[in-house]
């Protein structure tokens, strides 16, 4: 077998046991272009709708060599779940602007999903939920808040910390894991702080960018060739790096706390993080949503660390990012079978 049929091996071959359809919804101005898959049994279906992590993602989700949304739907709609995935805006088909939007804006794209999904005679109208993924956990949580159609959400590897916390921790254990020296992430760490203090001090992006570009040319320029090829590894260079933590997106979620959402929360909820998901820790995040839930006495909802799996639910050695790309599965077999047990327990066929 050859290394792409390795990486490959989890998508689904043409023809497929379920019906499939190009769909286009609206959000104000903004057009979205997804796939919907339905099964091919007596519905009505309850129903899903996939919500992406944190980057312009087409409605397959493609990165490393994996199609990681369309291997979730594949198996969710063979269990009897309908799913609506779709092109984030300013990705694919989609219009819009990414780098200028929220995750109030992503909150509102997933609502015109559901309101869409509410115009389909094939599905229950009052078993519609939302998978979030990284950022698109947080996003089902604003969506969740907006609508009173949304009857449960699952958060795959979602942040619930704020991001200061979460960009530190994440950037200290993918340079640890990649074997970075513990001198260079000391001051890399001393650097992103300083840099997030401009952006808590300074609110206006036009005012904070000389500010913050003065930073990052003081902090590149004591740099040898060898430590600046690290430090552009992560956030790409030098430029890229200042218009990413000073894009209206970045802003937006890092003054975002999602603890005062979840503590609002009263549907169903499952949340699952990989042991060795270094992008959103398990022992950061997990502990933080089961606090909060204990706290605010929510009713159902489950929280489980899974053994050996990295942020996209691929077993793994060390959870590097280096790594997604050279492992077979696209998912972990049993990450998907808890997925669709769970929406089938709170879902009536």
């Amino acid at each position: 077998m050859n290394q792409k049929a390795i990486i490959h091996f989890q998508e689904p071959n043409f023809p497929y046991p379920y019906d499939q359809e190009d769909v286009i919804f609206h959000n104000s101005n903004v057009a979205l272009a997804g796939t919907l898959t339905l099964p091919r049994s007596i519905g009505p279906f309850p129903a899903v709708i996939l919500l992406h992590g944190s980057a312009p993602f087409d409605r397959d989700v493609s990165m490393f060599g994996h199609k990681l949304f369309l291997v979730w739907a594949d198996n969710l709609t063979k269990q009897g779940i309908a799913v609506l995935r779709f092109d984030k805006r300013g990705a694919g088909q989609s219009t819009g602007d990414y780098n200028s939007s929220s995750l109030e804006d992503f909150a509102d794209d997933a609502l015109a999903g559901v309101e869409y999904l509410k115009t389909r005679k094939e599905i229950n109208h009052k078993q519609i939920g939302l998978i979030g993924h990284s950022e698109g956990g947080m996003t089902a949580l604003v969506t969740s808040l907006k609508s009173k159609d949304i009857a449960y959400i699952i958060l795959m590897a979602s942040p619930c910390v704020n991001w200061e916390e979460l960009v530190l921790k994440q950037e200290e254990s993918l340079m640890r894991v990649d074997g970075i020296s513990e001198e260079f992430i000391t001051e890399s760490l001393k650097f992103r702080k300083r840099l997030f203090t401009i952006l808590k001090k300074e609110k206006n992006r036009e005012i904070a960018e000389p500010e913050l570009r003065e930073v990052f040319e003081k902090y590149f320029d004591q740099l040898s060739s060898t430590e600046r090829q690290i430090a552009e590894t992560y956030y790409g260079p030098l430029e890229a790096q200042i218009q990413f933590f000073n894009s209206v997106w970045f802003r937006n979620n890092f003054v975002f706390e999602p603890i005062g959402i979840l503590k609002k929360i009263e549907m169903p909820i499952l949340a699952l993080n990989g042991e060795l998901d270094l992008v959103v820790s398990p022992k950061q995040n997990l502990s933080k949503i089961a606090k909060t839930l204990d706290e605010a006495n929510h009713k159902d909802h489950a929280i489980l660390e899974m053994p050996q799996l990295n942020h996209a639910f691929q077993t793994c050695k060390t959870g590097s990012v280096k790594e997604c790309a050279e492992i077979g599965e696209t998912t972990a077999p049993l990450v998907l079978d808890i997925m669709s047990d769970w929406i089938l327990k709170k879902t009536t066929k």
